[in-house]
């Protein structure tokens, strides 16, 4: 990281000057340590799903100036494990449909065609990723717009980067068992009676589909239950607590890159955000799963997930095989 964090203060001076008020260049520099974080997150996305072979941000600094008149480079450059090179613009946009001025596409598409690759569009939606090719913009009154749903159900980014959706089985999920050593306080209210207690965990195991015990359970799979809003319970007896955290039958599915955000959400304190640019340059953008893919299968012949999509687009690009 020393190197590059050379080469953000380089950056910045070569912005700012040298001369520059040393305040101005300390928020330079933090800002940009900040990064796009639409651009990382979804490079991080890439990297972490395991079909990518290469994907990276691409120099907007266009020369010369007259160029833009007709080209616009997009964001980034992606090379896929099913998949020549491609090129990708990436937006997060909180409104259900997405829109580009036809000026705007006209140079994204031109710069495209000049170099022979798919232009795709990556939309972020609460979320949600969508990665879809920029042919299914249609032109509204002026602008090309594409909806939300329209957008999911043309993603590419299961066949590309390996994507899916995936349900933990109901009654899988983690179970502590804490031994009372010692009353500390007790206190009478309206509701009941409020105790205070030194404890010990002395027990913890895991459940499979339907509360079966499953103390044997790979580290990988194990980990996946921090990707998942599981239900809290508690049981209580004169001697131990018992705190059971299981997925309910009604729970949802999960994308597995909506689960990367839980995972490296999990280990961060209280008002702490994800640096989407510093996760991209490490060795590995988490470090308590080494293979998600081969997470989730395992999970699946021990139980623990109850189902695994692989969603395809409506309409297949020409520029993936079958």
């Amino acid at each position: 990281m020393a190197d590059d964090d050379d080469r953000l203060i380089q950056e910045v001076l070569a912005e700012l000057g040298r001369d520059a008020n040393p305040s101005h260049i300390a928020e330079q520099v933090r800002r940009l340590d900040r990064g796009l974080p639409a651009e990382d997150e979804f490079i991080a996305v890439c990297s972490w799903l395991g079909e990518t072979r290469l994907i990276h941000k691409l120099d907007q600094h266009q020369a010369p100036s007259k160029s833009r008149e007709d080209y616009q480079v997009p964001d980034l450059l992606a090379m896929y494990e099913n998949s020549g090179p491609v090129l990708i613009e990436v937006k997060s946009k909180k409104t259900p449909t997405l829109s580009f001025k036809p000026d705007y596409l006209g140079r994204l598409q031109a710069y495209a065609d000049v170099l022979q690759m798919p232009l795709l569009i990556a939309w972020k939606y609460h979320g949600i990723w969508t990665l879809f090719e920029a042919r299914h913009l249609t032109k509204a009154k002026k602008n090309f717009n594409i909806r939300y749903e329209a957008a999911i159900k043309e993603s590419l980014l299961g066949i590309l980067a390996g994507d899916v959706a995936y349900k933990i089985a109901p009654g899988a999920g983690v179970h502590l068992r804490f031994k009372k050593e010692k009353l500390l306080a007790s206190e009478e209210t309206e509701d009941g009676l409020n105790e205070q207690w030194q404890m010990r965990v002395d027990k913890v195991g895991f459940t499979s589909a339907g509360g079966t015990p499953a103390d044997a359970l790979d580290n990988d799979v194990t980990t996946l239950f921090t990707t998942w809003d599981l239900s809290e319970h508690q049981v209580h007896s004169e001697t131990h607590t018992e705190m059971q955290f299981v997925a309910g039958e009604d729970d949802g599915m999960m994308f597995g890159h909506m689960a990367l955000v839980h995972l490296l959400n999990w280990p961060l304190q209280d008002g702490e955000q994800i640096n989407w640019r510093h996760a991209i340059r490490r060795e590995s953008v988490v470090s308590n799963m080494t293979n998600f893919t081969q997470a989730l299968q395992r999970a699946l012949e021990q139980k623990v997930v109850r189902i695994i999509i692989n969603q395809q687009p409506l309409s297949w690009p020409e520029f993936v095989p079958r």
